[in-house]
């Protein structure tokens, strides 16, 4: 039992930087029903941007705010030449321009940064675990949970309560309707992916501090997808219910079942779990249902 407490509540401090992540991808689909298949780079670049920052000298929660403003700007800019000339283009098309900046982005990381893994030094969080009883949980776990868990609620809020939020959210009920009602298409795509910059770049940022900062950070974005199938591509809610679900169920399964096979099986769970579940609700628990007459 102890074991099991000590994988769930560690599952649940991951599954919060997954679902940060996840919330990213929800936004850019939501908004343009686009799987944005470069969220892993961001996510790199975000986390290289912080550690500069933070090697320079600069306190790690200004570090982060740069981290922010930095993602902001970026994702404006990623729009902007991108993205904006796709409007009206095939989804395909669209995805298929994702491929291809997901492998520029990695370039780019790459040439500036290497590939050589890199930590936060000085530690950002203290090196001392906390112990409830048999259970040991590392402050970077829980000043990471912590971090997103008040993040999370920061980009929800904005997404809820806003002028720019509600734009947003009326653009992927009814494009055409918010069109008529004044809403800018063009603002709102280069708000989901400014958003989706800040929030991957906070996710990989926070994941450097919890295991260290290399490219195979990169692969996280596909890892967030089992999470963001499982809540439904188009719920903000349920991308975080399915990204902590997500961390969760791989952090059992390292556990449990790792000592039965030979490795791996950590990667492998959480998109096992992402085909059965698409078995049973191909559109996620909280996705939207298309229903087409003919």
């Amino acid at each position: 039992m102890e074991l099991f407490v000590q994988l769930l509540i560690t599952g649940v401090m991951v599954g919060s930087i997954y679902a940060l992540v996840a919330l990213g991808w929800t936004l850019i689909y939501k908004c343009s029903g686009v799987l944005n298949l470069a969220m892993g780079e961001l996510t790199l670049i975000g986390a290289y941007v912080c550690l500069s920052l933070y090697t320079w000298g600069i306190p790690f929660p200004l570090a982060l705010l740069g981290t922010l403003i930095v993602g902001f700007v970026l994702g404006l800019l990623t729009e902007r030449l991108f993205l904006r000339r796709l409007i009206g283009e095939s989804i395909l098309t669209v995805i298929m321009v994702t491929v291809g900046l997901s492998f520029f982005f990695r370039g780019v990381v790459e040439f500036i940064w290497g590939t050589d893994t890199r930590v936060f030094f000085p530690p950002v969080f203290p090196i001392e675990p906390i112990k409830f009883g048999n259970i040991v949980i590392g402050q970077v776990y829980l000043w990471s949970f912590l971090a997103a868990i008040v993040l999370l609620l920061v980009f929800v809020a904005l997404f809820k309560y806003t002028r720019w939020g509600l734009s947003m959210q009326a653009t992927a009920d009814d494009e055409m309707a918010s069109l008529s009602l004044g809403v800018s298409v063009k603002v709102v795509y280069a708000l989901a992916w400014a958003i989706a910059f800040m929030a991957a770049g906070v996710g990989g940022t926070l994941l450097g501090n919890i295991n260290g900062l290399n490219i195979s950070v990169g692969y996280l974005g596909l890892l967030v997808l089992p999470a963001v199938v499982l809540g439904g591509l188009n719920s903000v809610p349920g991308a975080i219910v399915g990204g902590i679900t997500i961390g969760i169920l791989q952090n059992l399964a390292d556990g449990y079942l790792s000592r039965f096979t030979p490795g791996g099986v950590k990667e492998i769970a959480p998109f096992a779990f992402m085909v059965i579940i698409l078995l049973f609700k191909p559109y996620g628990l909280w996705g939207w249902v298309r229903i087409e007459r003919v």
